[in-house]
This record gives C-alpha cells, structure tokens and sequence, in this order.
C-alpha cells in the first residue's frame, strides 16, 4: 500500500488524486457508488490506497478506471501509474504459437452419440407405426378375412370315399354368419371397387380396393357401416343372406347393416 506522494515523484498517489477529484466535483462516497456500482468501502479503502479488498490487480484496475471516469479525470494516467507503483502490467502471452500448438495436435474422434439415438429412435417410431398400421384391418372390434375360393376335398383317410363338397358361397356366408353379431360379405363379381367399412365404434376395418373376383368379410357385435365406390360391381351376403339390389355400375353407395334383417341396413 502506498500513502502520500511517492519519494520519487511529487505526484499524488492513485488514491488521494481520485479522493481529491471526487471532492472538486463536489461529490459523495454515496453518490460515486451509486453511479459506478463499486461498493462504499471499497471506495473508501481505494482513497486510501489499499487495493487489497478488489480482489486482484484486474479488478483494481476495474475499480480505478470506473472511478475516474466518474469523478471526471484521466483513467489511462491513473492505470499507468498503478502499474508503476505495483510492479507493471503483466506481459500477455502471445495467443498465436499456443494456438498452433493445439491446431497440431490431433483431436481424438469421438463416436456421434446423438446421431445413433435418432437413428435408432426413427426406427423405433417407424416399427411401432407399422405394426398398428397393419393392425388396424384384423384388431378392435370387428374381423377381417380374405375369402377364398374352397379347395377339393381330401379323400378321408383309410381308402374312404371323398367328404360332400363344401357349400355354395351364398351357402357358407348362412352357415358362417354367427347369430349375435353382423357379418358382412362382399365380393367383387363384376369388377374392381373401392370400399370402406367401419365397425359400431368408426374404426375402420379396410380402406382400398377389392380386385375383381376377391372378397372381403367384416364382423361386428353392433353395425358394419359400408361406403361402395363401384357399388353395381359388389355381391353383398349380410348375415348369411344375399342382398339383392339394383345398384348401377359406378355408383357410390353408402351403407349400415345390423343384427337385423339385411334389407333393414
């Protein structure tokens, strides 16, 4: 700490010509800390020339130049001197040859966690959605089944004589219709059409196309409700019985059968 002018210059130290300034400007203690955010003892102690509260030569010299610009005097004069009076200013250390120093020197790759993460999560995503998607045409109230057309009876085993053919379509639809539920049987007997079928609670059962001479088959405990894009091209068997209409080639129809009579739908 440094009190009064140095031996070697008649000059006032840092302090006394801030504390001397500050009382030319008519200024208070309060007032400079108000205006420069350093708090009352550290300036009281920086007018006396003790630094030791700042915290280092850095904030020392924070502090000095605040305080000069607020009492009005020449900050850079007051630094140069507290260097002169604290043995200098630190030389830096030249940024360029560190720098190179780390450019040479070989980074360490490093595996890029987050890419596998998403990557893995998108394909998580992707088979989940999958899997529901093509859930949606056999699950949650209602069965969907692709009727095909019955192959030949086997001979029974043991040389017996071939089993009676199975039944007509229109046949089988009234023996597979179970009696406390509605099942709904299209096929596409005079060419290709586009249907949807829901079941009581609007899910959808099958949405898309039926080739010509394919079938779909829809159950539900309540109500298969049915949009026909090509309804004069679709054989319909509602609860085992074949429903006879007059539908149009190209005609949409939409369309609600129950437990009940077809024609009741």
């Amino acid at each position: 700490m440094s009190l009064g002018n140095s031996p070697a210059d008649d000059r006032p130290s840092v302090g006394r010509a801030l504390q001397q300034a500050r009382i030319d400007a008519g200024l208070t203690v309060d007032s400079v800390s108000t205006v420069t955010r350093v708090r009352i003892p550290i300036i009281h102690a920086i007018e006396q020339d003790d630094f030791s509260r700042c915290g280092g030569d850095v904030y020392a010299r924070g502090h000095i130049r605040a305080l000069a610009r607020a009492v009005g005097v020449d900050a850079a004069v007051l630094i140069e001197q507290y260097d002169a009076e604290h043995g200098g200013r630190p030389q830096p250390t030249p940024a360029a040859p560190l720098f190179e120093a780390e450019r040479i020197r070989p980074e360490p790759s490093r595996p890029n966690w987050t890419a596998a993460m998403v990557a893995a999560i998108v394909a998580v995503v992707g088979f989940v959605g999958f899997t529901l998607f093509n859930g949606d045409d056999e699950d949650a109230g209602g069965t969907v089944a692709n009727n095909t057309t019955p192959e030949s009876p086997a001979a029974k085993p043991g040389g017996g004589k071939p089993s009676d053919p199975k039944p007509e379509p229109t046949d089988s639809a009234i023996a597979a219709a179970p009696a406390d539920k509605v099942t709904v049987k299209l096929t596409a007997a005079e060419g290709a059409s586009w249907i949807l079928a829901k079941n009581h609670n609007g899910k959808v059962l099958h949405q898309g196309v039926i080739k010509e001479g394919a079938s779909k088959t829809f159950t539900d405990k309540e109500r298969i409700d049915l949009i026909l894009g090509n309804a004069g091209a679709v054989q319909l068997f509602v609860n085992g019985k074949e429903v006879e209409d007059e539908f149009a080639p190209g005609e949409v129809q939409r369309l609600t059968y129950t437990k009940g009579d077809p024609q009741a739908g």
